[in-house]
């Protein structure tokens, strides 16, 4: 059922955090308006700079400090279709990571003053990982296929790909430390 005080296009992307928001009439804090009620849903509709301009179910739009709404979590577009499990998730999480500790390592190294800036271009060269985690839902990037890929525990679905049909995937990363670095 719908209200017919809701506009047709309203779609949630955030909701005011409990304590409640401070709203204005524009992003100008001299102008303020009624603030928003705790948890109240809004649609984010633009930002500018920390200001955000959002839109409420029944239609009324006001400015507020965008970095204190809180994101609703968007499962991925599926066009009507049900998510196709497919992907066992441990191999790409492993992938992850393993990318993720040779960051830190060469990190590590390059702030502490055993790495210069040279070593560290070379010991991080090619890693490319994404991992978003939300509760259970989590979206990891597959760089060997170039695809977002979402789950939520056992499987995964591709959620999303770098490169449109017909494109070739990007390259994959080596898989250890850099030989011209030896072992970190």
């Amino acid at each position: 059922m719908t209200n017919p005080d809701e506009p047709a296009d309203f779609r949630p992307t955030h909701v005011v955090p409990q304590e409640g928001l401070h709203a204005w009439e524009a992003p100008d804090t001299s102008r303020p308006t009624t603030p928003l009620d705790a948890f109240l849903p809004v649609q984010l509709l633009s930002r500018r700079g920390e200001w955000a301009e959002i839109l409420c179910a029944n239609g009324w739009s006001a400015w507020v400090d965008g970095r204190l709404l809180v994101p609703v979590p968007q499962p991925p577009p599926t066009g009507g279709r049900p998510l196709t499990r497919a992907e066992d998730p441990r191999p790409l999480l492993s992938r992850t990571a393993e990318a993720l500790d040779r960051y830190r390592r060469a990190s590590d190294e390059f702030g502490s003053g055993r790495l210069d800036a040279e070593g560290f271009r070379r010991g991080t060269r090619g890693l490319k990982a994404g991992m978003v985690l939300d509760g259970e839902a989590v979206w990891l990037y597959d760089d060997a296929s170039g695809r977002w890929m979402y789950g939520e525990g056992t499987r995964l679905t591709t959620y999303a790909v770098a490169a449109g049909p017909g494109a070739s995937a990007p390259s994959a990363a080596p898989a250890g430390p850099s030989d011209e670095g030896g072992d970190r």
